[in-house]
Formats: C-alpha cells, structure tokens, sequence
C-alpha cells in the first residue's frame, strides 16, 4: 500500500507500494532522506523549489513547473515508472499562470491531485471534479493564495474523497487554527500535521 508523508508548509512525499518515491514541493519539514525516483516542482517560489534537500536515486527525475507547462496553452501529461502526472492549471494574483501549474498523479489505483499554489480556477469545475479524485490537497493561508473558506468551497466542487489543507502559514510549518477552520466547513476534510504519515 502507497504512502503519504506530509512534511509541512506545502511539501509532501509519496511513496509507491513498490518503494518508488516522488517529491512534491520539496522544501519544508523533515523526511527527505528516502532517495527520490521523481521530484515536482509546481512553481519556482523558494519555498517549492529546494532540489537539494531530497536524496536521490541514480537515474532521478525532476519534472518542474517549465517542463510540465512549456507553453501557455500546454499541458503536459507523463508517466515516470510507476507514476502518472498531469499538469493542472494553478493560478491568482500573485501566480501567473504560465508560471505554474498543480499535478495530478495516479499512483496504485489512486488519484491525487497536488494543487500547487492557486485560487479557485474554472478547471477544478470543468474538469477536476469529474476525475474522482482520491485526495486532494488545497492552500489556504489567505496572503498567498485562497483562504480558508474559498478553499472550502473548491472543496465542494471537486468531490474528492478526502482534502487536506496544506500551505496555511507561510514562513511556518503548519496552522492547526486554520486547519481546524477548514474541517469544520468540509466534510470530507482529512487534517494531517507535519511530520505525520498515512496510508492510502
């Protein structure tokens, strides 16, 4: 069974049931000592993009937001060993568009989908809540991205399976306050806290 390991802020490691490892934003928090297959990058802020924190296996990948979205109307979707990836829109105010993107990833008969930094875009709607989504993981400190309560509602309209509040305190590892917000207004909301570890 496949794992997942939130390290904080808006880093996550996923681990395939047959070991292979992929890094998302890798950046904050501990954990990175189990050497990468694959790492993402949804954008090039400092806090998405520290490439050298991960070990890595002979052979890695790292697959960043110019890769994955090499032109504005270029979406790019991919397969790295056991890993499937596809590039998703991810953008507001203080993200352009053409400068980063979110991954869906379909991994052991499940589909997460790592928002990177956005705002409700018209893609979540269109097309993300008719992919079934296992797990999704949304921003929402409210200076950087959506608050809370819009993370909320693109809650509603993806119907994934479970959400999780990530990327809640910039400069910080975690809210707990906010994330309690969160739950409280999303019902298939799943709070996880740096350094915690599930099984998916």
């Amino acid at each position: 069974m496949g794992k997942l390991l939130y390290q904080g802020h808006g880093s996550l490691r996923l681990t395939s049931d047959s070991g292979a490892v992929c890094y998302i934003d890798p950046y904050a928090g501990e954990g990175y000592d189990k050497p990468a297959d694959l790492i993402l990058v949804t954008h090039q802020h400092y806090d998405h993009n520290a490439l050298d924190l991960p070990a890595r296996k002979s052979g890695c990948v790292v697959w960043q937001n110019m890769d994955a979205h090499p032109d504005p109307d270029t979406y790019v979707a991919k397969t790295f060993g056991p890993f499937t990836v596809e590039a998703t829109v991810a953008e507001n105010a203080n993200h352009p568009k053409d400068e980063c993107v979110g991954f869906l990833v379909k991994i052991d008969g499940k589909t997460l989908w790592f928002s990177g930094d956005t705002s409700y875009t018209d893609q979540m709607k269109n097309e993300l809540s008719k992919m079934h989504i296992d797990y999704a993981f949304l921003p929402g400190d409210g200076i950087f991205n959506m608050n809370v309560d819009e993370a909320a509602r693109c809650a509603d309209i993806l119907k994934a399976r479970h959400v999780t509040p990530i990327h809640l305190n910039p400069g910080k590892l975690y809210s707990e306050e906010l994330a309690l917000r969160f739950a409280k207004l999303v019902s298939s909301a799943l709070l996880l806290k740096p350094g915690e570890e599930i099984e998916l």
